[in-house]
C-alpha cells in the first residue's frame, strides 16, 4: 500500500468511516468559538510557530507552543491519518482498538501530507497517527540513514522526536513498508531487469509513472539519480489511485510502489531489488503526541497492544483487500483486530459494516445521512467564507469606484490569489492557523474575493449615465446617487459575481478534506485513496448538484434585488427581460410614450395621445413661448 506524503467523526462509538475533519461534540469548534477566531485572525492574531517541515526533508526547529490547557472530562483522543489506504486502515485500527478499551475517539482520516500531520501533532491538534522510521528520518528529521538497520534507524527518531518536540514513538507495529520499484514482467524479462543498477542503464529509453511526493523527496527520484545515475526518458507524475492501472495499460514502464501494496500481486508486477541499499528502513509505528503520552496513559497502554503484531505478509492481504477488493476500512480493520485477538464482535458493537461490495445505488442508500451531514458541514464552509467575502469585497468595490485611478491595480493584485493552485492555498494557509475549518475557510474568502469586488466596481461605475446625471440634475448628494442610483442599478452585477463566487467555492471546498476541514471532499479524497469509484461518487454528486442548487438560489436573490425597471425593460424598451422569466408584475406596462407621427396636423388629440400641437413644438424650437389666443 502506498504511503503518501502529497495531496492528496461522528459521535463517541461513531464507525463510520469518514476521511477528514473532527466530528465529535469536543473536536470541532463551536459558532461563537468560529467567530471569535476570525476576529483574533483579523487583529493579526497568530497560532504558535510550529516546525518547517519540508516535503524533501530539511532540519526542523524546536516548537515552543504551550501545552493545550486541561479540559472538563476525558476529551475524545484526535486519531489521523494520511491519505493512502495503508494508513487509512492503521488509523481505523488505532480507532477501533481505543474504542474497545472504553476510550472516545474522534477520527481525522486523510489529512494529506506528512508536513499537514505532524504540524498537527505537535501543535495538539492530533493525538495520534501511523508514521514510518524512514520517513521520521529524512523528511522530518533531515537526516540520512546512512546504512543505518531498522533498530537503528527506530532508536534514532525516537530519541530526537521526544527531545525536540516531546513526541513519543510507540514500540514498532512489526513490518517495514519500503519503497519498491516495480516493472511489468514482460519489460523485466525483455530488458532483463532484475535490480535498481540494471534498471539504470534503461532509464533513458522508459517512461516512469512516479507519484508527486517520490519526485520531490530526497530519498525518491532525486536519490536514485545521485545514487544510481538513474535517467528516465521521461517522468511522468501519476496519483496513487491510477499509477498501477497506467503500468497495466502500457501507459508508462516504471512506477514507484511500496511492499506492502495489494496491487503488486494484482497485477503480478516484479519488484526490482535496491541491491546499493538506498532506500532507508521504513518500520510503521504509531506516533504519539506529548499531551496524550503525559495525560491518557491507558490511551497509550492501548495502543501499545498492537506493537509487533502485524508482519508484511499480514499488511499485504490487508491491503490487497481495501484496494483490489474493495473492502470497507472498518470491515478490514475489525476483522484484523480479531484475527489478532485484540477485539472480539460484540466488543466492536453491530455499526461496523459487512464486508459485502455493493453497487453504487444501495451503498449511496446506505450513506444518506452521512452524505446529508457532509453536505451540511459544506454548506457552512461555503457559506462563512462567502459572506466573509461579500462583507469585505462589496464595500472594498464601492471604495474603488471612488478612486478609479487605483482600482485597476487593486483587482488585479486580487485577481493574482486566483493563480494560486487550490491545494497550494490551503497549504499556506496551515503555518498560520493550522488544519481544520479556519484555514479552508480563510482560503475559500481569498478565491471569492475576485469575483465579487470586480463586479461591484464595474456594476457601480457604469451604472446608467442617464440616471446619475438626472439625479445629480435634482441636487442629489455624491453619496446620495451612489446609494440610491448607483448601487441598486448596479445590484444585478453584483449578484452574478457573488453567484460566481459561490459556484467556485462549493466546488473548492471539496480539497478542504486534505486538511481535516470536512465537508463532501472527504469521500472524494478516500475513493481517490482507496480506487472506490463508489466513494468518489457519493461525494462529486452531492458537490455537483449543490453547486447547481446554490447558483438557482442565489439567482432568485438576483432577480429580488433588481430594480423593478431592470426588470421590467426587455428589447424595444416594453416586455419582459428574457434573463428574468417568471415574473409577470406589471409586464404589460409601457415603459416609454409611443412615438410622434411622422406629421403633425397641429390638431388636438384624444385624452391619452402625447402629440405635441406643431405650433407649439415650432416655438419650443425657436424659444419663444407658444402664442395662446385668450379664453373666450
Amino acid at each position: 500500500m502506498s504511503r503518501v506524503d502529497g495531496p492528496v467523526d461522528g459521535s463517541p462509538g461513531d464507525r463510520r468511516w469518514r476521511c477528514g475533519g473532527a466530528r465529535t461534540p469536543g473536536g470541532r469548534a463551536s459558532g461563537p468559538a468560529l467567530a471569535l477566531l476570525v476576529l483574533a485572525t483579523a487583529a493579526g492574531a497568530t497560532l504558535p510557530p510550529t516546525d518547517s517541515v519540508g516535503p524533501g526533508g530539511g532540519s526542523v526547529t524546536q516548537d515552543s507552543s504551550p501545552p493545550r490547557p486541561p479540559e472538563s472530562g476525558p476529551r475524545p483522543v484526535v486519531v489521523a491519518s494520511k491519505s493512502f489506504a495503508e494508513s487509512l486502515l492503521l488509523g481505523e485500527l488505532f480507532a477501533q482498538l481505543l474504542e474497545a478499551r472504553g476510550t472516545t475517539v474522534d477520527r481525522r482520516s486523510g489529512l494529506g501530507s506528512t508536513e499537514v500531520l505532524f504540524r498537527a501533532l505537535v501543535a495538539g491538534e492530533v493525538d495520534v497517527y501511523p508514521e514510518y522510521s524512514g520517513t521520521g528520518l529524512l523528511v522530518i528529521l533531515g537526516e540520512e540513514a546512512g546504512g543505518s538497520t531498522p533498530l537503528e534507524v527506530y532508536r534514532r527518531v525516537r530519541t530526537a522526536f521526544d527531545q525536540r518536540w516531546g513526541l513519543r514513538w510507540l514500540p514498532a507495529l512489526g513490518f517495514q513498508n519500503t519503497y519498491a520499484v516495480a516493472v511489468r514482467r514482460s519489460t523485466a524479462d525483455s530488458l532483463q531487469l532484475r535490480t535498481l543498477s540494471d534498471l539504470a542503464v534503461r532509464a533513458p529509453q522508459l517512461v516512469a509513472g512516479l507519484t508527486p511526493d517520490f519526485i520531490g523527496r530526497s530519498d525518491g527520484l532525486p536519490g536514485l539519480e545521485a545514487a544510481y545515475g538513474m535517467r528516465f526518458g521521461e517522468v511522468r507524475p501519476l496519483l496513487q489511485a491510477v499509477k498501477y492501472q497506467a503500468l497495466a495499460a502500457g501507459e508508462v514502464d516504471v512506477i514507484d510502489g511500496y511492499s506492502t501494496d495489494g496491487a503488486l500481486a494484482r497485477y503480478a508486477l516484479v519488484v526490482l531489488r535496491d541491491d546499493q541499499g538506498f532506500f532507508p528502513p521504513y518500520e510503521a509505528a504509531a506516533l504519539v503526541g506529548r499531551e496524550l503520552a503525559r495525560s491518557r496513559p491507558e490511551a497509550v497502554t492501548a495502543l501499545t497492544e498492537l506493537s509487533g503484531l502485524l508482519d508484511e505478509a499480514t499488511m499485504q492481504r490487508a491491503n490487497r483487500a481495501l484496494e483490489v477488493e474493495g473492502e470497507a476500512v472498518e470491515a478490514v480493520a475489525a476483522r484484523l483486530l480479531g484475527e489478532l485477538g485484540l477485539v472480539s464482535g460484540e466488543a466492536l458493537g453491530p455499526d461496523v459494516p459487512t464486508s459485502e461490495r455493493q453497487s453504487f445505488l444501495p451503498f449511496f442508500w446506505e450513506r444518506r445521512r452521512e452524505t446529508l451531514a457532509l453536505t451540511v458541514e459544506h454548506l457552512v464552509l461555503v457559506g462563512v467564507s462567502l459572506l466573509a467575502a461579500i462583507l469585505f469585497a462589496v464595500p472594498g468595490g464601492l471604495a474603488l469606484a471612488g478612486r478609479p485611478g487605483s482600482a485597476e491595480g487593486v483587482i488585479r493584485g486580487v485577481g493574482l490569489l486566483q493563480t494560486v493552485p487550490s491545494i497550494a492555498l490551503l497549504a499556506f494557509m496551515i503555518p498560520l492557523l493550522g488544519i481544520g475549518f479556519l484555514p479552508a475557510a480563510a482560503a475559500l474568502f481569498l478565491y471569492s474575493l475576485l469575483p465579487v469586488i470586480r463586479n461591484t466596481y464595474t456594476g457601480v461605475v457604469e451604472a446608467d449615465p442617464a440616471a446619475v446625471r438626472a439625479g445629480t440634475a435634482l441636487g442629489m448628494t455624491g453619496g446620495q446617487v451612489l446609494l440610491q442610483i448607483r448601487l441598486p442599478l448596479a445590484a444585478p452585477v453584483i449578484m452574478a459575481g457573488i453567484r460566481t463566487a459561490a459556484v467556485i467555492n462549493v466546488g473548492t471546498a471539496t480539497l478542504a478534506a486534505f486538511i481535516g476541514a470536512g465537508g463532501l471532499g472527504e469521500p472524494i479524497v478516500a475513493g481517490l485513496a482507496l480506487s472506490d469509484t463508489r466513494l468518489i461518487l457519493s461525494g462529486a454528486l452531492p458537490a455537483a448538484l449543490l453547486a447547481v442548487l446554490v447558483d438557482g438560489l442565489l439567482a432568485r436573490v438576483e432577480v429580488a434585488v433588481a430594480p423593478r425597471g431592470l426588470r421590467d425593460r426587455g428589447p424595444g424598451g416594453r416586455g419582459r427581460h428574457p434573463r428574468y422569466p417568471g415574473d409577470e408584475s406589471d409586464a404589460d406596462l409601457p415603459l416609454r410614450p409611443p412615438a410622434l407621427p411622422a406629421e403633425s396636423d397641429g390638431l388636438a388629440r384624444p385624452s391619452g395621445d402625447l402629440t405635441v400641437p406643431s405650433d407649439d413644438l415650432a416655438s419650443r424650437r425657436s424659444g419663444a413661448h407658444p402664442r395662446r389666443d385668450p379664453p373666450s
